[in-house]
């Protein structure tokens, strides 16, 4: 009886979830990371050193300093996540490492999160539950003035980066009675516009100085840092909330976090941070902040979609054939 091919050594960087982790051992060398305590660099560097697929996580720098280092044999970075910024893509490319991704199967998961965001932080949901599990407080029942917020059928709301999720968020958007619009590198097609009921605005500024919400759907790249920059965040309306579960580095955080608390900005809907897992103490002090840990696409469903995306990744990887989720750095 001939010898079974060997099988590719995978290394996974955090615990994923077990349905995800039983097939990888089936199908290849796993090494799992069962503890989940995130690889040091130097760990990062020595799994690199052996591996043939490295399968990193979004909060794994997967950079340069890392990849110069990696062995002969590693030929593959299946990333467990759609964003691929913790990878230095250009110094794969140079080594002949090919990187996937998982796109797609966060898309509803993402934008249901933007969704509850949007509806949170005006009407103070989060503010309201704080109030009413305090034993501190007493609540003395319904008061016609108390814990008011803002109604959010027919406010605007505008969209940057209509993507996938960006466009998960405008039909969700729509059906609760916001009017949509939105700031893309490219403009959607007329039949799309027209489905959404959307305006398209070429200059991101004028749409920043007009919506009543602003919800970031775009992807960080280095085009995209601090897209939201001081002077832009300054444009918004002193009566507008912002939403981002997408990154945080996209938005400039600490001007983010002074013009809420001088109320400048009405308040903020955030899942994600520029210096994750840091946080602006000022933001978490505010009442008028919405803060969640990165937990957008945390469904379970999802993590196991994500898993199987990996998983034929490498499996088509291994077998000759060009994996369905190849990166291309001109992609981001």
């Amino acid at each position: 009886m001939p010898n079974s091919p060997k099988k590719p050594v995978v290394i996974v960087t955090r615990k994923l979830p077990e349905v995800v982790e039983t097939r990888m051992r089936e199908l290849f060398e796993a090494h799992l990371n069962v503890a989940d305590e995130p690889m040091s660099q130097a760990e990062l560097v020595e799994a690199v050193k052996t591996a043939d697929v490295l399968v990193p996580t979004v909060t794994d720098r997967i950079d340069r300093a890392v990849i110069s280092q990696a062995g002969e044999k590693l030929k593959l970075i299946a990333n467990f996540g759609t964003g691929v910024d913790n990878i230095d893509l250009d110094t794969a490319r140079n080594r002949g490492i090919t990187v996937t991704n998982t796109p797609g199967v966060l898309t509803e998961d993402t934008a249901d999160m933007t969704m509850a965001l949007i509806l949170s932080v005006p009407r103070r949901l989060a503010e309201a539950t704080q109030y009413l599990k305090d034993p501190a407080n007493e609540w003395h029942g319904w008061s016609p003035t108390w814990m008011l917020g803002h109604r959010i059928y027919g406010k605007r709301l505008g969209i940057i980066g209509m993507g996938r999720i960006g466009s998960a968020v405008a039909r969700r958007a729509k059906a609760f009675g916001l009017q949509i619009h939105y700031h893309n590198r490219r403009r959607l097609p007329e039949e799309i516009e027209q489905e959404y009921e959307a305006t398209y605005w070429d200059s991101l500024d004028q749409m920043l100085a007009r919506m009543d919400i602003i919800s970031v759907n775009c992807p960080h790249t280095p085009a995209t840092y601090h897209l939201l920059s001081a002077r832009r965040l300054r444009l918004m309306k002193p009566t507008a909330y912002i939403v981002n579960t997408a990154r945080g580095e996209v938005i400039d955080e600490n001007e983010l976090a002074r013009l809420v608390e001088a109320e400048a900005i009405a308040g903020a809907g955030l899942d994600v941070f520029e210096h994750e897992p840091a946080v602006n103490p000022k933001l978490l002090r505010s009442s008028r902040v919405v803060a969640l840990p990165h937990m957008g696409s945390a469904t379970l469903e999802g993590r196991v979609d994500m898993g199987e995306k990996v998983i034929i990744n490498i499996k088509t990887f291994m077998d000759g054939h060009n994996p369905p989720d190849r990166v291309h750095p001109a992609m981001f």
